[in-house]
């Protein structure tokens, strides 16, 4: 079976363009529907598509990347996933980390007026979802530990009801 371009390079700008779309909701954190999970799972398939067109074009894909200034384009983005992948300052935590970590370190009593609940409700909801829940005064972060990602899933949680 011959795979031909008039397949691969609409498919690739297809995705392509359903990628960047979802990619800039993501960005703005206005993602409506299933556009992060769309996002997330199909640039799976967008590196198969990819490789596809870059196999079924790959003595145009050769010539260029084997010019100057193809290197020197192909090099620049080298070097931005290494930057992106490298802690140069902060902690590498995007900002509503901060404020997650505060609600986590306040008393469940804190926590219930914020998801609108009593904290008998909020402790029995922790309780039903394993954890040694003692008293009101508790806070998330002792019950789940420093994980910020834990503790904003059982932040979510207990404010989604």
């Amino acid at each position: 079976m011959s795979i031909k371009r008039e397949w691969t390079t609409p498919i690739t700008a297809g995705a392509f363009l359903l990628l960047a779309v979802t990619g800039v909701f993501m960005f703005f954190h206005a993602a409506p529907g299933l556009a992060k999970e769309a996002h997330e799972w199909l640039s799976w398939g967008f590196l198969a598509i990819v490789a596809v067109h870059v196999a079924v074009n790959f003595s145009a894909f050769k010539k260029y990347i084997l010019q100057r200034k193809g290197m020197v384009l192909l090099g620049a983005f080298v070097l931005i996933l290494i930057v992106c992948f490298s802690p140069l300052s902060g902690s590498g935590e995007p900002p509503f980390a901060t404020p997650i970590r505060a609600l986590a370190k306040a008393p469940l009593t804190v926590v219930a007026q914020v998801a609108e609940s009593s904290p008998e409700q909020v402790m029995e909801r922790l309780k039903k979802e394993g954890l040694a829940v003692q008293s009101a005064q508790q806070n998330i972060s002792e019950l789940v530990g420093d994980d910020w990602h834990k503790q904003m899933r059982f932040l979510k949680m207990l404010i989604d009801k």
